[in-house]
């Protein structure tokens, strides 16, 4: 790949976001009710291509029963406030409330509360109880203190999420999770990420993990971009990760790993355009958010926005715009993407000729401008 000099001493690829690429129509065309979307991970079989994130603004232990219910996953943060709190309606009223520069700073006095083992076991038994595939998830700084926990609860999947995860993570402060031997042990499939670069995602695919979550600090309540200068354009970041997945397919004998995109999927073209790069399903958090059913009363934040000593995120107001579902499934009653996603999934695979998500992975992609 041509590379652009930055300077003498520094040259860099070219990388692309959602914003940067087009779909492109084909000859054929078919009606978007003969369209599937369904996804299977493991053994579990979804009607939607799309994870809920683990944010607290984004998934309760009800919402994510309700998204269950409507066809995808809803993964529940083991580290928010309903694993901290025994009720914390009140708490997210008060976030939600916050002005200004105290935003931040009563955000992290809020999460200072420990996290309990028994309201972990107890949320996730509430999932359980109404029937719907169960995740948790947790980072990898606290994967192993929790994990019994969360097992013992019965979780159908797991989730390992941080900004970025590494397979070789290096500390001579503590002892790092070793991703192979914890996947290895654990008897339920485990999603991992974030990841943005070929190299990084086929050493996650090597740990024995069903599905990696490809993106860093992209989403909508993410600063890392500002915070840190650390950011890959999201087009790219999936596409490289797809061409990961194939080569270890190839490496391990056929052993396929799921491409989950996780940042930038603000609108329903991006979820188009995240499967068109080679995603197999995305992850959503700021779409969510503004479900008039959403924990977060119509704004949006991520762990990243309390972090103890250097946030790197913000808490984002967006308003509600319709129920769950209706973001989901529509009626529709703005024209900027940002309800009926699955909707307008099935018409972009429709005008292009593709059946179900596998087939339209192959749909050709232009850059713009």
């Amino acid at each position: 790949m041509t590379e652009i000099e930055i300077g003498r001493a520094k040259r860099a690829r070219r990388a692309y976001s959602f914003d940067d690429i087009a779909i492109v129509p084909s000859r054929r065309t078919r009606d978007p009710e003969e369209i599937s979307t369904a996804w299977q991970i493991d053994a579990y079989r979804f009607d939607l291509p799309v994870l809920a994130a683990p944010m607290d603004s984004v998934m309760s232990p009800a919402t994510a029963i309700a998204f269950g219910r409507l066809g995808g996953l809803g993964v529940l943060n083991l580290e928010g406030l309903w694993t901290r709190y025994d009720d914390p309606s009140d708490l997210l009223e008060e976030v939600a409330g916050l002005t200004g520069s105290d935003a931040t700073r009563r955000m992290q006095e809020i999460y200072a509360e420990p996290i309990r083992s028994e309201l972990i076991t107890a949320r996730l038994n509430q999932m359980r109880d109404a029937g719907v595939t169960v995740a948790g998830s947790l980072s990898p700084q606290r994967t192993k203190e929790f994990a019994k926990a969360v097992v013992d609860a019965g979780v159908d999947m797991f989730v390992i999420r941080g900004t970025t995860v590494s397979a070789e993570h290096v500390s001579s402060q503590s002892e790092p999770l070793n991703l192979k031997e914890f996947i290895y042990e654990l008897d339920v499939p485990v999603i991992v990420g974030g990841c943005a670069t070929h190299q990084a995602a086929l050493h996650l695919m090597r740990t024995g993990a069903a599905g990696v979550l490809v993106g860093f600090g992209g989403g909508a309540a993410h600063t890392t971009r500002t915070v840190l200068g650390i950011a890959v354009p999201m087009a790219s970041a999936v596409a490289d990760v797809a061409a990961a997945r194939r080569d270890y397919l190839d490496e391990s004998g056929g052993r396929y790993v799921h491409v989950i995109a996780d940042g930038s999927i603000g609108r329903s073209g991006d979820v188009a355009k995240a499967i068109a790069c080679g995603a197999d399903a995305v992850m959503v958090g700021s779409p969510l958010a503004r479900a008039t059913d959403a924990p977060g009363r119509g704004f949006h934040w991520g762990g990243e926005a309390h972090h103890p000593d250097l946030p790197r995120g913000q808490r984002v107001e967006f308003g509600p715009v319709g129920s769950m579902e209706e973001i989901l499934f529509g009626p529709s009653r703005v024209a900027d993407g940002t309800m009926n996603l699955i909707g307008a999934l099935r018409r972009s695979m429709a005008t292009t000729g593709y059946t179900d998500l596998k087939e339209f992975q192959r749909v050709e992609v232009v850059v713009g401008g």
